[in-house]
């Protein structure tokens, strides 16, 4: 006897099994179409169980991202935190390694010139620096030359100045006697007198920091021979700190860098010099004491972009009001603008270029954001610091490296200089 498959089936049992089937393929296409992988697909927040915690797919998108961002620029900020607090305190080894390196920056174009003239590189580089020291002394020198011989000048002008005060002080509307003139030079004596502690601590602290001054000039020195000498090697060396990976972009942003450097060290001599030229002439025309040290102030100090010109200027405007009069004070502040205004609009201009370019409000924060931070220091690195980063942080996100070429291990070995 024959029995099918369906007469097995009890038959009690047979609706059921059927509905069964029916409720199986008709859930069949939806689990089907709803992809393995894809976990927003398979459940949505409304099927959540109530009081469950949300998962990472149920939040928004632009959440998402902005808590990813958020981590990493975290990160960055306390990298970036514990880099300056190492500066900070290892400011007297760090700040004379980033004054070789500026001085580097110049020096090194002028070894390189006589090099290519067929001079030995050890002469080259011996010549560069003699030069340097040459220049840098003969400054000082003269500096201290003209001081010492306007004193005498000083010392009357200051006589007549002190005169012309006490008989503006004895006039209206104060109408101060000698004695009240003199009772009040007493009570400056005896504050001097008083603050003779502070003062000798003071003293004290300053041979401290010439010593300090002398001990990071060494060291400056010394940054500078090496890095002239053996430049190329020191970069290598840096470079090979990197992943493999990596070394073809760090090698050709640091390369980008330098040259942005060395561009705004040249600029920054010729527009320290122009400000030099004119406001020592403009000082020395109205006769004034001390034109020449004020010229070398105005040379050193316009290191320091727009605000060190803008300090410079004001002494020289405050020396030609005390040792002049207020006419000569405005004539110099004329004269100051005059050649600011040309520095600014002109001279910047021709001779920066597009390799150094930063907006003027990113010079003036820069500034202020580095004097802040690290005093001087921080207002004479500011700006060499945001034009070197700006030129490598676009040579890196253009990725400029890929379309040179380079090789992953082309800085393997120094390249000989």
């Amino acid at each position: 006897m024959k029995f099918s498959r369906r007469s097995q089936r009890p038959q009690g049992a047979s609706t059921d099994g059927a509905a069964a089937d029916d409720a199986t393929r008709a859930a069949a296409p939806t689990a089907a179409a709803t992809p393995a992988g894809d976990p927003t697909r398979a459940s949505s927040p409304g099927a959540a169980s109530p009081g469950a915690a949300p998962t990472g797919a149920a939040l928004p998108p632009g959440m998402l991202i902005a808590g990813a961002w958020a981590w990493r620029l975290l990160a960055v900020a306390a990298a970036l935190a514990v880099l300056f607090w190492l500066i900070a305190t290892l400011e007297e080894i760090v700040v004379p390694l980033l004054i070789a390196i500026l001085v580097s920056a110049f020096l090194v174009p002028v070894a390189g010139f006589l090099h290519r003239h067929r001079w030995p590189r050890w002469l080259a580089i011996v010549a560069a620096l003699l030069a340097g020291v040459v220049v840098v002394g003969g400054l000082v020198l003269l500096a201290v030359t003209q001081i010492r011989a306007g004193l005498p000048q000083i010392e009357k002008q200051s006589v007549a100045q002190y005169d012309q005060l006490t008989t503006l002080l004895q006039g209206p509307p104060l109408n101060l006697t000698n004695a009240d003139v003199d009772g009040y030079l007493k009570d400056a004596q005896s504050a001097l007198q008083t603050e003779s502690r502070s003062i000798l601590s003071g003293v004290l602290s300053i041979g401290t920091a010439a010593g300090h001054l002398l001990a990071g000039g060494l060291l400056t020195l010394f940054a500078t021979i090496f890095l002239m000498i053996d430049g190329r090697g020191v970069w290598a060396w840096t470079v090979r700190l990197f992943p493999k990976a990596a070394r073809p972009a760090v090698d050709g942003a640091g390369q980008a860098g330098w040259h942005t450097l060395t561009s705004f060290v040249r600029v920054q001599i010729v527009v320290a010099a122009v400000n030099a030229v004119g406001i020592g002439l403009i000082a020395f025309f109205l006769g004034l004491p001390l034109a020449v040290p004020i010229a070398i102030l105005v040379f050193l100090a316009s290191f320091i972009p727009v605000v060190g010109a803008i300090v410079t200027g004001a002494l020289a405007v405050i020396v030609a009001l005390v040792f002049a009069g207020p006419i000569q004070a405005v004539v110099m502040l004329a004269g100051v603008l005059v050649v600011h205004l040309l520095e600014a609009h002109v001279l910047q201009p021709l001779v920066m270029g597009s390799a150094v370019r930063v907006h003027p409000l990113a010079v003036v924060f820069a500034v202020a954001g580095g004097s802040y931070v690290a005093g001087i220091p921080g207002a004479l690195f500011a700006v060499p610091t945001v034009a070197v980063l700006n030129v490598m942080v676009k040579y890196v996100a253009t990725g400029s490296w890929r379309r040179s070429g380079v090789a992953a291990d082309v800085v393997e070995a120094p390249e000989a200089s």
